[in-house]
């Protein structure tokens, strides 16, 4: 495990934290944040000292690392920690902390925990995790969680995990979630907010203000039915549930959690006007969620996957086919200039349409050369061999070979590794 050229300063590889268990008190009105957490955390070298990523307007004010108070330093958003013994093998970290929680400040915008204007988020990536708690912030460092949020008791909690206990005490109530898959640290999440519960599907629920229920009832109302397509599309969902959250204000755009979709207000208008966004946040859950990518210049492998899943869901659904999709967007980014290589777009262009777009197109023009039947079975493929693990553009390319009837190096070079847009096969 190495840092990411994209996110200099970001993580560590001198770690691997294993479990991250997340107590947390959050007071709406003051925007107050309180945070104990506890890392288990492995090393391959004994450590006299190490670090984690932690915003430095959040004010820490204990270590313990296997029981023992340790030596810190905080600024600059890294948190530097000298044990009182070398760690050797691995160690438990303990860190209390607390303050005004919010967004990291870079290229990318404001990203982090946020605001609502009766409520909170979280919108992590690729960098935001630090705004809320200590972690080992490399997107290749995927861990366990238990995160625990007491908050008053009007308000809903929902974070990422399975919802595995609640209790009410003196007005706040304390809500319990665990992930067992292993998490990259973007993906943890936790939304805040005055919510109604509304089942989509089994194993499938929104949590939406009521005063836009009707209209998400019906926006929301093929959420069942596009996870049986993607189902039977890319194989078994990769985890136990899936939440839908709606914030009860507006958002730039929709994010992905860990078994979690969020949108905002305006993305709810009871015209399914933004369907191909929650197809899209769903699709996540399987490429860039389960499948993670091992370092960001692969983002491709995320964006792209779930790009072509909007055209696939299209095209099961009774809407216009890939192929009709494919031909508009070609024509739409054929006419974009400036240097772009998909397979390494870099940190200024990660979230380049042509990230999504071109990589969508790469998907169909791999369909177009392998055929349907070799194409399908390699999504499954991919799929499942690296649930939850992390992933390369070289794995998938070496994967597609397998499964494809003749050599795709030559469309691989065109399309990922040169910055011309091939032409579209028909």
């Amino acid at each position: 495990m190495v840092t990411d050229p994209y996110l200099p300063g970001h993580g560590t590889a001198d770690l691997h934290v294993e479990h991250y268990d997340l107590e947390l008190d959050y007071r709406v009105g003051s925007n107050r944040l309180g945070g104990r957490a506890v890392l288990t955390a492995s090393c391959t070298a004994p450590l006299d000292r190490f670090a984690l990523d932690l915003a430095g307007n959040l004010a820490v004010r204990r270590v313990v690392v296997d029981g023992r108070a340790a030596r810190f330093t905080h600024r600059g958003g890294k948190l530097r920690v000298t044990p009182a013994r070398p760690v050797h093998g691995g160690c438990v970290m303990e860190v209390r902390y607390g303050g005004n929680p919010r967004p990291v400040r870079g290229r990318w915008g404001d990203i982090g925990w946020d605001e609502l204007t009766d409520g909170a988020l979280v919108a992590s990536q690729p960098v935001g995790a630090p705004s809320w708690f200590p972690c080992n912030d490399l997107v290749s460092d995927k861990a366990a969680y238990r995160i625990a949020v007491t908050a008053e008791a009007p308000y809903t909690v929902r974070a990422t995990g399975v919802l595995t206990a609640r209790s009410r005490s003196a007005g706040t109530r304390t809500w319990v979630f665990e992930r067992p898959e292993p998490t990259a640290t973007y993906l943890a999440g936790v939304q805040i907010g005055r919510y109604e519960e509304l089942p989509l599907g089994p194993g499938q629920t929104a949590f939406v203000p009521p005063r836009l229920r009707r209209a998400a009832t019906r926006d929301l109302g093929r959420h069942a039915a596009m996870m049986t397509a993607l189902t039977g599309l890319f194989g078994p969902y990769p985890f136990a549930d899936h939440q839908v959250v709606v914030a009860d204000d507006d958002l730039d755009v929709p994010i992905e959690a860990q078994g979690m979709s969020v949108f905002g207000a305006n993305h709810v208008d009871g015209r399914r006007t933004h369907e191909r966004l929650v197809l899209h946040e769903l699709a996540h859950q399987w490429f860039g969620n389960s499948l993670t990518v091992a370092a960001w210049r692969h983002i491709w492998l995320n964006e792209g996957f779930a790009t072509y899943a909007e055209w696939l869901w299209s095209e099961v659904s009774g809407g216009r086919d890939a192929a009709s999709h494919a031909r508009e967007w070609h024509a739409a980014i054929a006419g974009l200039r400036g240097p772009f290589v998909l397979a390494d777009p870099g940190p200024d262009d990660l979230f380049d349409l042509r990230v999504y777009k071109r990589g969508a197109l790469t998907l169909h023009a791999l369909r177009r050369h392998t055929g349907d039947a070799a194409f399908f079975a390699l999504v499954r493929d991919w799929a499942t061999r690296y649930r939850h693990g992390s992933v390369t553009t070289g794995q998938f390319t070496a994967l597609a070979a397998q499964h494809s009837p003749t050599d795709p190096a030559e469309l691989f070079t065109a399309w990922l590794h040169r910055p011309a847009l091939p032409p579209l096969p028909r």
